[in-house]
This record gives structure tokens, sequence and C-alpha cells, in this order.
């Protein structure tokens, strides 16, 4: 018997411990657009705060058009006619970003990188990360893609090429890890590729686009980040970003 009630007693007690553990995570994670203290401990720094524009711009100007605005904690185009690229006021080199994304049926945006003022768009001097509605966009670059240059392979579950987006309406998560070992693209947790900016292949492919005009185009080894604003709704939470 008495074995039975040492069983019994260290049976609760893991379960009281599974229980604070539980809890303890719970506690751990943060809020929308907040980091935890292990995220500020490994070096994460929060590019958006969920009420203020502060850290952004419109590109080459020092104040954000009225398309941006700030709704329920999220960073939203709501006018694209009226919104422009918003870049960061810091410039990152190696990095890896995370933030999620909610676009709107049909809408197409991006996440350029390596941003510099020496060419007249963001993406004249940024490859972008393009972020749209899969299903009803006109471009044909699809979310995750590395615009114009690389895209996931073939999904074998479906036969089409990979996609691990959510619909329209519903919020996305993307992670971008850029150094000049390697960069990849994730989305929802799925990689879809990877990549050496300036390796052969690189060059290669740049070549066959309309970026080879375009002598600036992935030249810089660091820049702003730049989120596009003219091209339908979209909006930004939890923004943020370790150098590497």
């Amino acid at each position: 018997m008495k074995i039975l009630r040492l069983l019994a007693l260290g049976c609760t007690l893991l379960a009281v411990m599974q229980t604070v553990s539980c809890q303890t995570t719970a506690l751990e994670k943060a809020e929308p657009n907040s980091l935890t203290k292990a995220e500020v401990a490994a070096g994460w720094k929060l590019l958006f705060d969920g009420t203020t524009l502060t850290g952004w711009h419109n590109f080459k100007k020092n104040t954000v058009r009225a398309g941006w605005q700030i709704k329920d904690g999220a960073l939203v185009c709501v006018d694209p006619h009226n919104a422009g690229d918003l870049v960061t006021t810091e410039q990152f080199g190696a990095f890896e970003l995370e933030l999620d994304y909610n676009i709107s049926e049909g809408g197409n945006s991006g996440i350029i990188f390596h941003v510099t003022n020496e060419g007249g768009a963001v993406w004249a001097t940024g490859p972008e990360f393009q972020l749209e509605d899969n299903a009803k966009a006109a471009d044909k670059q699809r979310c995750g893609w590395l615009y114009a240059l690389y895209q996931p392979p073939t999904d074998p579950k479906t036969g089409l090429t990979l996609d691990a987006t959510k619909p329209a309406g519903e919020w996305n998560h993307v992670r971008l890890v850029v150094t000049p070992e390697k960069c990849f693209h994730e989305i929802n947790g799925v990689r879809y590729f990877e990549y050496v900016i300036g390796s052969d292949d690189f060059n290669a492919r740049v070549a066959q686009t309309k970026f080879a005009k375009m002598p600036l185009f992935a030249k810089s080894s660091s820049g702003y980040l730049a989120l596009q604003g003219d091209h339908g709704s979209v909006s930004f939470r939890n923004i943020k970003v370790r150098p590497r």
C-alpha cells in the first residue's frame, strides 16, 4: 500500500509540474506586437508597436501618407492610391524577419529588402518577397516567391507549385532570413526555397528578368526593409527583426 501511495503521489506531482509548465509557456507567449523576454535576450527588435508609425516613413520621404493607417493593432494599407511603399528608418544587412500579414481578395503586396535611396523605386535596388492572394491576384508571381527569380518546387501531394498560404482575409506568418551564406523564405512554417545573393545561379536568373536593366538591383549588402502599398489592401502585425 505504501508503494501504491508513493506512486499516486508521484503521478500527482507530475501532473502539477506539467500544469505549471503549460501555464509558464502561456505566460511567456508575447502579446500582439510585443516581444517576450526570451526574444529580447535573443536580439529581436520590434518594428511595429501596434499603436504608432514610429520607425517607418514613405520611400524617400520623412512622413507617412494617409493611405497607411493603424487599425486594431495592425499596420493597414487602406488606400493603395494614397499609400506608397513604407520603409524602415533603420537599415539591415544580414537579418531574420518575421511578421504576420492579412491580404484582401485579389490583393498584391511585398516585402522588399536591402533597399537604398539610389533607386527610383524600392524594387530598383531591393529583391522582393512577394505577398498576394494566390487565388485571385492578377500577378502570376505567387506569394512567398522571390519576385521573378525563385519559386517553390512542385508539391508531390497536389502536382502543383507548393503553396502554404491561407485564403485572403486570414492571417499568414512569414519568415525571411537573409545572410551572405544563405537566404530562405518560409510561409506558415513551410520552407519554400534557398538561394545566395550574388551567386552564379542568382546572377544568371537576374540576367533573364527586367532587373537586368537595373544596375543597382541586389547590389547592396544592406538597406531598408520596405512594405509595398500600391497594389491592394494588406495588413501587417507582429513585425520583428533580428540581426544575424
